[in-house]
């Protein structure tokens, strides 16, 4: 009898809180200087703390989405706004369908997995940390890529890009495990981008300009054999 390949461990979700675990370690110290000024009457330093700590709390805030259905559609990894629609080459040298996200540093962080598979790779590369929008910043930023293989044998790659202002990737999958399509596996700090690259003949949904919710909007369609 033929012999069933084992199902790879589920990846299992920690970003469930109403924030990323960051603004607490963050925001909790910045707010309690910024009362402490306050209370020793130092108004000017005590308003920049609270506003600092403010900030950082709204910048680590991690919303529920609502995952729309159908195998087939790819959901935006990232809240943002589209700067980049174009056929770019793929690692295996054919030709697939890249589309980036801007995110500023008023936008939702965390970034979710666009499609279901399995992690078969996760690549950090780059030292530079230009900004976001700058066409250089994809080539020489700080960033990591994450491969998911879908049920097909078809891989979509998934790109945090750090900035001008951000300094820390945050990426919670590991090699072999599933990721379910939409799950929230990572983020990056202050101001970003997120890139996702689909197979050839991929159709967007979207295009350059448009804002997009991570999790919800759908950005393409995959072809039916790369579903």
């Amino acid at each position: 009898m033929p012999v069933t390949a084992p199902a790879p461990p589920v990846f299992p979700e920690r970003l469930t809180g109403p924030l990323a675990p960051d603004a607490y370690a963050i925001a909790i110290p910045l707010l309690a200087a910024g009362a402490a000024a306050l209370a020793f009457g130092f108004t000017l330093l005590g308003g920049l703390g609270l506003g600092l700590g403010l900030f950082v709390t709204a910048f680590f805030r991690n919303p529920s989405r609502e995952i729309p259905p159908g195998e087939r559609e790819v959901v935006s990894p990232a809240d943002g706004r589209v700067i980049a629609l174009d056929e770019v080459e793929l690692p295996g040298g054919e030709k697939g369908l890249r589309i980036g996200i801007f995110l500023s540093v008023f936008d939702v962080h965390v970034n979710r997995a666009p499609v279901a598979g399995r992690v078969v790779a996760i690549e950090r590369s780059g030292d530079a940390f230009l900004a976001a929008f700058n066409p250089e910043a994809e080539a020489r930023n700080v960033r990591l890529d994450l491969t998911l293989e879908l049920a097909s044998g078809a891989r979509v790659r998934v790109s945090q890009i750090t900035g001008l202002i951000a300094r820390r990737i945050v990426c919670h999958a590991q090699l072999g495990e599933w990721l379910v399509r939409g799950v929230r596996y990572g983020l990056i700090r202050f101001g970003s981008r997120t890139d996702v690259l689909l197979p050839a003949g991929s159709r967007p949904r979207v295009a350059k300009g448009d804002r997009v919710r991570g999790g919800s909007t759908v950005v393409a369609e995959l072809l039916g054999g790369a579903a």
